[in-house]
């Protein structure tokens, strides 16, 4: 496929514009002029169409693949919630910041208002703020919330230390020290979470919080949580819930019933969009009620007359996070998410994605080494450890997966893993879908022991075979592509 440039022809547009019949404009500076012309393709219509739809032919989506990413849920995304978050288009986000647009936006403030409630409801927590615009910017508006709350207390000085388990999300100890904070890793014991004496041993009054994903990157739920949630508030360390995996437990757990005093939720994960691409995000903080005089501001608060208004005066605010109130488009599609599905649907998307896993998990553990053979939650880590014998690589197995038309699984991570494949149907995959996956999977393996050179040529099927991972990353280059 050649890019839009080779296709241009000199003098070929897409749409004429009519002469103009008002005078022209003053010249402008020579500074404000180019040099010389802008450079675009020169390239009618239908070119311009046929090229961009075959480019997108060539993309993995969640609408046109199976997407089993773990630890980044990738659900489908109902096109009844695009429609609901079209229904908002006509409204500026910057709106109800402007005089007297509180009236104009009750509407609007409402859903957020609903939606934060909802969230609030979900996890256990008491209030929730809708401004942060992805789950690792939610981490930050959690831990900056987190360093408030110390320093209200004359503690910020003291508490020095953050305490994260070795199989977490790289975020948690990035966000942490981004904000100033020592960290603390606590190795992974052997029956899959982290090692509860060595926790023990770690905690002291230095420490202001602890990190954890639960259930955590292995895909197990951390049956020691409220005591490791104890332990950490005998010490007055907040515990954080990173909710990327919130996915697995809605409806059954809330992660403030068991401990958890702050969180950020991935709306664009657990509530029906995709993420692929880099956006759109969306990571709603919740707190418990200690935490709420730190909130970011503008909070939407109710008033005695049951209007919606601003609340921009309070002074132990960490301030504003984002501009309005977060990414509205990706809210409005979890507001109708939730609504639609209610309470029951949201326990019955928990039980559906668990399930699923371990279906995967039962059919897989034969043909790949299992490191923690016990039942999972809604993703299922496996090790290619049995494959490396023959030369083949946890990549070589994702590069074979795109010949079949499948968006690899997550490799190497967790770190904690050798040669990690770590798979998250999710609750919107069918059983037989999961079977071609699971037979995909099973060629995979087969194939390594019998001809593992045809795994080190995979992909064979794409633009682009075999890159070298690590220079395509040094070196990052846009060429053409024959």
């Amino acid at each position: 496929m050649h890019l839009i440039y080779e296709q241009s022809t000199p003098g070929r547009r897409g749409v004429r514009l009519p002469a103009s019949d008002v005078p022209a404009a003053s010249a402008l500076p020579d500074t404000l002029l180019r040099a010389e012309k802008a450079g675009l393709a020169e390239v009618s219509e239908l070119d311009l169409v046929r090229h961009f739809t075959n480019l997108s032919r060539r993309n993995f989506s969640v609408d046109t693949n199976f997407y089993p990413l773990g630890s980044c849920t990738m659900k489908y995304n109902a096109k009844v919630l695009e429609n609901s978050a079209a229904l908002f288009t006509p409204f500026h986000p910057m709106t109800a910041l402007l005089p007297g647009g509180v009236d104009f936006c009750q509407g609007t403030l409402g859903m957020l208002y609903d939606l934060g409630q909802l969230l609030a409801d979900i996890t256990g927590m008491d209030e929730v703020t809708t401004q942060p615009l992805a789950g690792a910017h939610g981490e930050m508006t959690g831990i900056m919330l987190i360093a408030a709350y110390h320093a209200a207390k004359g503690n910020r000085a003291k508490k020095k230390y953050v305490v994260v388990p070795d199989s977490s999300h790289g975020t948690n100890p990035a966000s942490a020290a981004i904000a100033g904070y020592e960290i603390i890793t606590v190795p992974t014991a052997p029956y899959g979470d982290m090692d509860l004496e060595l926790f023990k041993a770690a905690m002291s009054d230095e420490v202001a919080a602890v990190m954890m994903t639960c259930p955590n990157t292995l895909g197990l739920f951390n049956p020691h949580i409220k005591e490791i949630s104890d332990i950490a508030h005998s010490f007055d360390a907040l515990m954080y819930y990173d909710g990327a995996n919130l996915n697995a437990i809605m409806g059954k757990v809330k992660p403030g019933d068991v401990g958890f005093d702050v969180m950020h939720v991935n709306l664009h994960k657990t509530f029906g969009t995709p993420h692929g691409g880099g956006g759109p995000g969306s990571g709603p903080v919740g707190v418990k009620r200690a935490l709420i005089p730190f909130l970011p501001q503008p909070r939407i608060v109710m008033d005695g007359d049951g209007k919606l208004q601003l609340e921009t005066a309070n002074p132990g605010t960490i301030g504003r996070t984002a501009n309005f109130f977060g990414n509205f488009g990706v809210m409005v599609r979890a507001y109708a998410y939730i609504i639609m599905l209610g309470r029951e649907g949201l326990i019955q998307v928990s039980e559906q994605a668990v399930l699923n896993a371990n279906y995967i998990k039962e059919k897989l553990k034969g043909h790949y080494d299992l490191p923690y053979d016990m039942t999972c939650m809604h993703e299922v880590v496996f090790s290619a450890s049995r494959q490396l014998e023959h030369g083949v690589h946890a990549i070589d197995i994702a590069k074979f997966l795109i010949d079949k038309g499948y968006h690899p699984p997550t490799v190497y991570f967790p770190m904690i893993v050798k040669e990690a494949i770590m798979i998250e149907p999710t609750e919107t995959e069918s059983k037989a879908t999961m079977d071609a996956f699971i037979e995909a999977m099973i060629e995979a393996a087969r194939t390594a022991e019998s001809s593992p050179q045809a795994l080190h040529d995979a992909p064979l099927t794409m633009p682009i075979s075999r890159l070298d991972e690590t220079k395509a990353a040094r070196e990052q280059n846009v060429c053409h592509i024959g």
